[in-house]
């Protein structure tokens, strides 16, 4: 496998984690480097470690895993959607001109997010565990991509979110869940993208 499809396949995997981040940024008021930095760790960390898991584990507990890592995805996603939604739509905390809303960013949030946008690069370890892969370099290409794309996203989350404010929480939250859908239905064969 060269290095570019590895790129293709990091990127690919670093699409979910970057619209969650998005969803992240949407929270800010303003862009808060240290925050859009522990976000894109925990993401890169995760879409890096992921992958390293899937290919120790290898053909042993592939069927266990595949067997049910989208419905795992959906809910964790459709979890947080959800929350996104109800928050965006019944969030009553008027907040005064200038004054900054607090980010909900705890460790428990983050966790559940890069589980939740990491689970497809665990199955796509368990493919590199069958390929002539150098596994170091796999992971570190997309951790690094992941990296970068969520960091971008909370920055561009930043900026619609000023704009649009509730609405593009609940916008970011329909993301989430359409994300879950997606993984759920391609895992189910019922489409394919």
């Amino acid at each position: 496998m060269s290095i570019w499809e590895i790129l293709l396949i990091g990127l690919g995997v670093s699409a979910d984690a970057f619209a969650v981040s998005m969803c992240k940024g949407v929270e800010m008021k303003k862009f808060i480097f240290k925050y859009a930095l522990l976000i894109a760790l925990f993401f890169g960390g995760f879409q890096m470690l992921m992958p390293l898991i899937g290919w120790a584990a290898g053909t042993l507990f592939e069927k266990y895993i595949t067997q049910f890592d989208h419905w795992i995805a959906f809910g964790l996603l459709l979890l947080l959607g959800g929350k996104m939604i109800y928050d965006g739509m019944f969030d009553k905390d008027e907040q005064k001109e200038g004054e900054e809303k607090p980010l909900k960013l705890g460790f428990v949030t983050l966790l559940v997010m890069a589980i939740a946008t990491s689970i497809d690069a665990l199955a796509v370890g368990v493919t590199f565990a069958f390929l002539k892969v150098n596994i170091w370099m796999a992971v570190s290409i997309i951790g690094a991509t992941t990296f970068a794309f969520s960091l971008v996203g909370v920055g561009i989350g930043v900026k619609v979110g000023d704009k649009f404010k509730n609405k593009a929480e609940i916008f970011g939250g329909v993301i989430l869940i359409l994300i879950g859908l997606k993984i759920l239905l391609e895992h189910l064969g019922v489409i394919n993208f």
